[in-house]
């Protein structure tokens, strides 16, 4: 009679329900924080890696040497500060330690087809870009041009298209797991009447970045 009366106390008590509840509950919430968290940092590497895509395409289509006795000059110099500008810009992301930026020059060749004329490549990631190597459709015209199927970029006559392309490995932050690697690209004209010809390394010469 006394275990019963002990038992029918018991299960008429409310005073540690909220507390029974939170320790139910908190293994759930907290791992959906977390997760949260861990999307918010995925999506913010995401935006940052494409803005770097971006920002290097830019840089590499505006940057030159003027000379007066011809067609700007883009050299192995502009290569390498537009570089060190995609790593200034985010220093946090170590993008060069954790990945790698690949730059290249899309061009049309003497048969008017497509070519990449020359790329330059650095980061510690052991990759290349997705559409060609330098030299690709240095003749004829059966390269279609950089780009995702469906979204293929082409050069016009006389003109280059500065093609980005950044791989960045991204650790998770908050919640165990592998490297996820993210890729994104960007594609901009040449602004001005540049010296397409070769990329110069005038003295004092600079690092050649090469792939």
């Amino acid at each position: 009679m006394r275990l019963k009366a002990i038992w029918h106390s018991l299960r008429a008590s409310r005073s540690g329900v909220a507390a029974v509840e939170l320790a139910v509950a908190l293994p759930l919430l907290v791992t959906l924080s977390m997760g949260g968290l861990e999307l918010a940092s995925f999506a913010l590497a995401n935006l940052r890696v494409n803005q770097i895509a971006i920002a290097v395409a830019d840089n590499a289509s505006r940057a030159k040497l003027t000379s007066v006795s011809g067609a700007a000059q883009f050299r192995e110099y502009d290569v390498g500060e537009t570089f060190k500008s995609a790593d200034l810009a985010y220093p946090g992301m170590d993008v060069f330690t954790n990945g790698r930026i690949v730059l290249s020059s899309l061009e049309t060749n003497s048969s008017g087809g497509q070519w990449i004329h020359w790329q330059r490549c650095r980061g510690s990631k052991s990759v290349g870009s997705k559409y060609g190597t330098q030299g690709t459709g240095a003749t004829g015209t059966s390269f279609a041009g950089m780009g995702p199927s469906g979204s293929v970029i082409a050069a016009e006559s006389g003109s280059a298209i500065m093609f980005a392309e950044v791989y960045y490995d991204y650790r998770p932050v908050v919640l165990p797991g592998a490297t996820i690697t993210i890729y994104r690209h960007a594609a901009l004209y040449v602004r001005d009447d540049r010296d397409l010809s070769q990329i110069y390394n005038p003295s004092p010469t600079a690092t050649v970045y090469s792939c």
